[in-house]
């Protein structure tokens, strides 16, 4: 049977071809179609982007969802890494979407030019670059995922690859049949099949020379050391992917484990702190993993965390004598042992700034925070009750101000006392721990003074007297 069809290739180019169909023998269908009903992983309302290589995994993959009926276009980048290799493989995608009637998108990169703009490695461009591509085709063409075709010796070698530089549960259980808007339908058939069927079926397909060398970490493993574990097991690759089957399930269980877990020992989350409890730690099953799975998700090593643990008793039943007050610091967030707690908040860049108050008025400093300084004569002040205002004698008080975060050796008196104190163990009195104290803001005056520790005391210098002529009040809102 022959038909003639029109296909959009590239931008503005239209072609004729004569359409021969190749097909995959229905048992080897029949083992993708059942995958994909099992995992729900497409539907057949959606529409499909395939990432169009030409090599044999993705030649199957377009072939098996055409035939399967689902709506699929094909997208084909061309990195222009292989020379004439790269041209090879293009006009190859060309010609197999225009003989299997599926449009064809095709996009050209100038990869090695990108790498060096963005300081990163060819593959890390090509990644970047092919992903981003998928992304704005799927919008554009309202596409509901973009399938790839990754298969289950890829699943086998992303296992060895992690276990040899180490991984946990998750690591073994090897690629992800879906990925947020990335779908792998193949993950159900080796490559020797996935070979098998297009011989059966007459289809060619093209080979990257880059794969038949061992000089790629994933290419050692393909072409060196599962032909090793073959010497001893020969179904070793259907083991491992039977392993990393089932390590998905043992990871299922597991992340339900550690979210209740989580829940146990995070006691508050909130204003941008997340606060853990040490006690609650201590009594789960395995506290320093319960570590490290919470302190991922704010940028920590491993490496980081083990630190972190070692320096809390291993028992936990009490912290070590100089744990308390230690900070520790990943690249977005600092943590603090403090009192039976691990306190977590993100690292402020602006915390530290000082702002100057050159006269009455109202300013905003940042972080939501707004302060307002008006004199107000004697005659009509009412005295306001709150920690967030400050009632100052206004001629003991010297413009322009300054509104900053307390420094190593501040001093002042607090309203009602007599003698000074250093502003830090003034805090520590009030059981403040330090990121608290590392935000606390002061107000000085002109000649350096102290004149009110912000939300907390006045300073008693300041303070309103029988000859106070007018007021200066400061009131903060958040």
């Amino acid at each position: 049977m022959q038909e003639k069809i029109l296909l959009s290739v590239g931008k503005g180019t239209s072609v004729s071809w004569k359409r021969y169909i190749c097909m995959l023998n229905k048992a080897f269908l029949k083992r993708i179609s059942d995958f994909i009903e099992d995992n729900r992983l497409l539907d057949k309302d959606g529409k499909y982007i395939v990432a169009l290589s030409g090599g044999a995994d993705s030649v199957t993959l377009a072939l098996a969802l055409k035939e399967l009926g689902y709506d699929v276009e094909a997208a084909h980048c061309n990195f222009h890494l292989r020379g004439e290799e790269s041209n090879r493989d293009e006009d190859f995608c060309k010609a197999f979407c225009q003989k299997n009637d599926i449009e064809l998108h095709l996009v050209h990169f100038d990869t090695v030019s990108f790498a060096r703009l963005h300081k990163i490695s060819i593959e890390m461009a090509a990644r970047q670059l092919r992903y981003s591509y998928f992304r704005q085709l799927k919008n554009d063409i309202n596409a509901s995922a973009v399938c790839v075709a990754h298969h289950k010796d890829d699943t086998v070698e992303t296992v060895l690859m992690n276990l040899m530089r180490g991984t946990g549960i998750h690591g073994l259980t090897g690629i992800s049949m879906k990925n947020g808007d990335i779908v792998r339908p193949l993950l159900c058939v080796f490559r020797s099949e996935i070979e098998d069927a297009l011989t059966l079926a007459g289809q060619d397909y093209v080979t990257d020379s880059t794969n038949l060398e061992d000089d790629v970490v994933r290419n050692k493993i393909r072409l060196d050391i599962i032909p090793m574990m073959r010497e001893i097991n020969p179904s070793v690759s259907d083991s491992i992917s039977k392993t990393a089957a089932r390590m998905l399930q043992v990871a299922d269980v597991f992340d339900s484990a550690i979210e209740s877990a989580r829940k146990r020992v995070i006691i508050s989350d909130g204003n941008g702190v997340v606060t853990l409890s040490l006690e609650a730690l201590k009594n789960e099953i395995s506290p320093e993993y319960l570590l490290f799975s919470i302190l991922k998700d704010y940028t920590f090593t491993s490496s980081q965390t083990e630190q972190i643990y070692r320096s809390l008793d291993h028992s936990l039943d009490r912290l070590l004598d100089d744990a308390t007050g230690r900070v520790f610091r990943s690249s977005t967030h600092q943590l603090l042992v403090d009192r039976g707690r691990l306190l977590i908040e993100p690292v402020d860049s602006n915390s530290a700034r000082a702002f100057v108050i050159p006269e009455e008025g109202t300013y905003v400093y940042g972080n939501g925070m707004k302060f307002k300084f008006e004199r107000i004569d004697i005659s009509g002040f009412e005295l306001v009750k709150s920690s967030d205002c400050a009632c100052l004698d206004a001629d003991s008080v010297k413009f322009p101000l300054t509104i900053r975060t307390v420094e190593q050796g501040d001093r002042f008196i607090p309203f009602g006392m007599k003698g000074s104190k250093l502003v830090r163990d003034y805090l520590t009195d009030r059981k403040m721990n330090l990121f608290d104290k590392q935000r606390q803001l002061v107000v000085v005056d002109a000649s350096g003074k102290i004149i009110w520790l912000v939300s907390q005391r006045p300073d008693n210098c300041c303070r309103i007297t029988d000859r106070t002529q007018s007021v200066l009040k400061i009131t903060l809102s958040k």
